[in-house]
């Protein structure tokens, strides 16, 4: 299955929505595909979507899945990443008024650098993505959260 989402900010990510209704239409999509689609004013036409999940209906679907289809959104990616899913990100982009800035492309951009992605800067780059993604091997995330902790706590002397 593929797992699409778009966050639960206050912006619209219509472009991704609609491009991954058209690789289905197209038969280039086959998986089954459901999506989170958060303030999205376009509703699919070829797959189940629901606005918004709770987190327990998100780890579900995460669970679920085999690629995730998501904005650059830092925390939906590595909780991804940390449940081995392979991930397609797509920034959201000022120009089409899905965020203030252009601040997703850093990320993403980040994320492929440690070859933990498959980036799609815009949408029509998704098809090639997925032919990629069967094929290419990603290195595992690993969190570093235990080691930070670690030496925050020898910084402040509790270990000692």
């Amino acid at each position: 299955m593929i797992l699409i989402t778009v966050g639960s900010q206050k912006f619209q990510f219509n472009r991704l929505l609609q491009e991954i209704d058209s690789l289905i239409e197209k038969k280039i999509i086959k998986d089954k595909v459901f999506a989170q689609i958060g303030v999205s004013d376009y509703k699919p036409k070829n797959y189940e979507y629901v606005d918004f999940m709770t987190q327990d209906e998100f780890s579900k679907k995460i669970d679920e899945c085999d690629i995730l289809i998501t904005h650059a959104g830092t925390g939906v990616i590595v909780n991804a990443l940390k449940n081995g899913k392979k991930v397609i990100a797509v920034p959201r982009l000022s120009k089409y008024g899905e965020h203030v800035d252009d601040h997703q492309i850093q990320l993403i951009d980040e994320f492929k650098e440690l070859n933990f992605i498959e980036p799609a800067y815009e949408v029509s780059d998704i098809k090639e993505c997925l032919k990629n993604i069967s094929k290419k091997k990603y290195n595992k995330y690993v969190s570093n959260t235990d080691r930070i902790i670690e030496s925050i706590k020898e910084f402040i002397g509790i270990n000692r």
